[in-house]
């Protein structure tokens, strides 16, 4: 009993100690608050700052934990200094542009939450402060349009997180040091008196980033070793006198019309002034001529030689030549031909439909689109100017003609605004083709991962989360299409998710893992943990997938590595379990660390992104069975965006939407 009772007066004491902890700190993030409206609100514009209410509910303030985690105050008027704030200790956002804030930075280095700083168009003046760059975990930091003075330090390169860097319209001075800064994306220092070579590892920012730095020079401004080597021509523009060149008496004019006349009087005795002058024409003529000549053998040389090897070619390949323009294949034959010698099959068109022959689609000019572990995919462009999406299923493992016929009824009855539509399908015992529509705007692989850096145009939230809504229905829909089969997608991945011409997402390569050669190395970053050698390929191991793919989404980071090496052959050593490597950083509480730099600049999405995680980590659960359904995940993203779920929906997409699929057709009913 007595242990009880002390138990029980512990658990008071720590539940004590933590709400007065709490407490204290919301106290000290409300005096301070109080504290920097009573020093800058002049003009009494934060109204609902009330000492006597709670400081999570004032305009411009947003908390977690009960601490302030964001002070958004633009464009208010505010004065004076900002010293009051850096009480705030859990700060993770600060934007206080377009005020009259002035004085020097103060102190930040308490912010080590901090995130993101934006104190644009205002009067701070001083230094960088070094405290403002030990925030290592700052992703933007913009200052223009203040009165900053000094050197830009080295001290930068500490903020490895950075992406936004905007210190333009401010009075810095000195040269840009070296910045290795490999996350930047928006930079710029213009307007400044900066002076010296801009490093190379910047370069790559447009003009605009340097530009009215009139001691600045190098790419992509104008080079350093013009302006040297013409240190003191006149009339050129951001010309740099050279300190070990002494002053000249006599101020020579750029026109040449103006320069000094040789007279008789000045001209020395027996010069040959004007036999040099014609020597020189002379010789400037034969030059000329002779560049002349040379470029002409060269040319006709090159002509011979080409026009020699692709008469060769000719002869050798009629009718089978493959002529490679600007990236494109095209072809005379087809890159998919039917073998000489070999049984001859016919194209099925689903929906009754023939819209073409196979000699069609074997003289209509292909382009490669990509391989997959199912064979080779081509973008075809028909004669009457219709484009297919062809893949070619070289390396597929068919049992017999029925049975691929039989599995390909099924898949062509599908029919959905977020599955890409099997339109057709060619069987020969040497050749199997299948014909989709084609999808103009790429992968969602490429939109996350090509071409990161300066200049790329990042995947907005909103768009990611549309596309992950897409891609849920369309595999939803694929999982109850066929109630009996119950039909699995199999290689849910960001490559087989495309777009279509109005930005819809498309799952493609559905149901086809029933031909997968067993020693076709699969992509390991999405499979499902229960996935062994036997690659029992479910519809729990499609919402596996799906969560994996949704965790990319998310971080940016790819999970796509292949067993046995690289594509290729390329030998990657390691894969990143992007699923095992999320719940590490969560278990930290460090949560807010998973999400893609891309996403940072995005304001009020937080929410959001913790949502979207919460259901990927629900996907990735490691038992089948603790995962959802896809009609519940459906449902779960819906509700996230703000979308109106009706009280009788299940989650999925009616199957009336593809009302040529039965139970019959699910048997394995005959083709067409």
């Amino acid at each position: 009993m007595a242990a009880s009772t002390s138990l029980s007066h512990f658990a008071c004491f720590v539940s004590f100690l933590y709400f007065t902890c709490v407490y204290a700190s919301s106290n000290i993030d409300l005096d301070a608050l109080v504290a920097f409206k009573a020093a800058s609100d002049k003009g009494n514009k934060l109204t609902t700052w009330n000492s006597t209410s709670n400081p999570c509910a004032w305009d411009g303030v947003s908390c977690l934990r009960d601490r302030v985690s964001r002070l958004v105050l633009e464009n208010l008027d505010l004065t004076g200094t900002i010293g009051p704030l850096t009480a705030l200790t859990q700060l993770r956002v600060l934007s206080l542009k377009r005020n009259r804030l002035s004085g020097p930075i103060p102190d930040l280095s308490n912010f080590k939450a901090l995130k993101l700083v934006f104190l644009s168009y205002n009067a701070f003046s001083g230094n960088l402060p070094a405290s403002l760059l030990s925030l290592v975990r700052l992703y933007r930091l913009d200052l223009s349009h203040n009165n900053l003075t000094g050197e830009i330090p080295a001290s930068v390169n500490r903020l490895t997180h950075l992406l936004t860097l905007r210190l333009e319209d401010n009075r810095f001075s000195g040269p840009i040091l070296e910045l290795n800064l490999p996350n930047l994306q928006d930079f710029n220092i213009s307007e400044n008196r900066l002076s010296g070579e801009i490093p190379k590892s910047l370069s790559a920012f447009p003009e605009s980033s340097f530009g009215q730095n009139m001691g600045l020079c190098g790419s992509p401004l104008q080079s350093c070793k013009s302006i040297v080597s013409k240190p003191t021509e006149p009339g050129s523009e951001g010309a740099i006198a050279s300190p070990i060149t002494p002053p000249r008496n006599l101020t020579v004019s750029s026109s040449p019309t103006s320069l000094p006349e040789v007279t008789a009087e000045t001209k020395p005795e027996n010069t040959h002034h004007h036999g040099t002058g014609k020597i020189g024409s002379l010789a400037l003529i034969a030059i000329i001529l002779g560049d002349v000549v040379v470029l002409a053998l060269v040319s006709l040389l090159l002509y011979c030689y080409f026009w020699k090897n692709s008469a060769d070619k000719a002869r050798e390949g009629k009718g089978s030549s493959k002529l490679l323009e600007s990236e494109k294949i095209v072809y005379s034959s087809s890159p998919y031909p039917a073998q000489a010698g070999t049984e001859r099959g016919r194209m099925v068109f689903f929906e009754g439909v023939k819209k073409f022959e196979l000699e069609d689609l074997l003289r209509a000019s292909a382009e490669m689109l990509g391989k997959g572990g199912f064979g080779t995919s081509y973008k075809a462009i028909l004669d009457d100017g219709n484009v297919v999406a062809v893949k070619r299923l070289k390396d597929a493992q068919v049992g017999g003609k029925r049975e691929f016929e039989q599995h390909m009824e099924v898949l062509g009855r599908l029919r959905h605004a977020n599955i890409v539509s099997l339109r057709a399908y060619y069987f020969a015992r040497e050749e199997k083709l299948l014909v989709y529509d084609y999808m103009p705007n790429g992968s969602l692989f490429w939109l996350l991962h090509g071409n990161r850096g300066p200049g790329r145009t990042p995947l907005d939230w909103t768009t990611r989360l549309k596309i992950a809504a897409g891609a849920a229905r369309g595999l939803a829909f694929i999982h109850n299409s066929c109630k009996s089969l119950k039909l699995a997608h199999g290689n849910v991945k960001s490559t087989n998710v495309l777009l279509d011409q109005s930005g819809n997402a498309r799952v493609s390569d559905y149901g086809l893992s029933l031909f997968t050669p067993p020693s076709t190395p699969r992509t390991n970053g999405y499979r499902a943990p229960e996935c062994g050698d036997d690659r029992k390929l479910t519809q729990k191991s499609d919402v596996y997938s799906f969560g994996v793919l949704l965790l990319e989404l998310l971080t940016g980071k790819c999970p796509s590595v292949v067993e046995n090496g690289g594509p290729g052959g390329g030998g990657y050593g390691s894969v990143l379990d992007l699923p095992r490597w999320v719940q590490s950083v969560v278990r930290e509480e460090w949560t807010a660390e998973v999400f893609d730099l891309e996403l940072m600049r995005y304001k009020d999405i937080e929410e959001e992104m913790v949502g979207l995680l919460q259901i990927a980590l629900a996907c990735t659960a490691a038992s089948p069975d603790q995962r959802p359904k896809m009609n519940h995940v459906v449902k779960m993203i819906d509700e996230l965006r703000g979308v109106e779920v009706s009280p009788f929906h299940d989650g999925s997409d009616s199957v009336t939407e593809s009302p040529s699929v039965s139970e019959g057709t699910c048997g394995g009913g005959g083709s067409q």
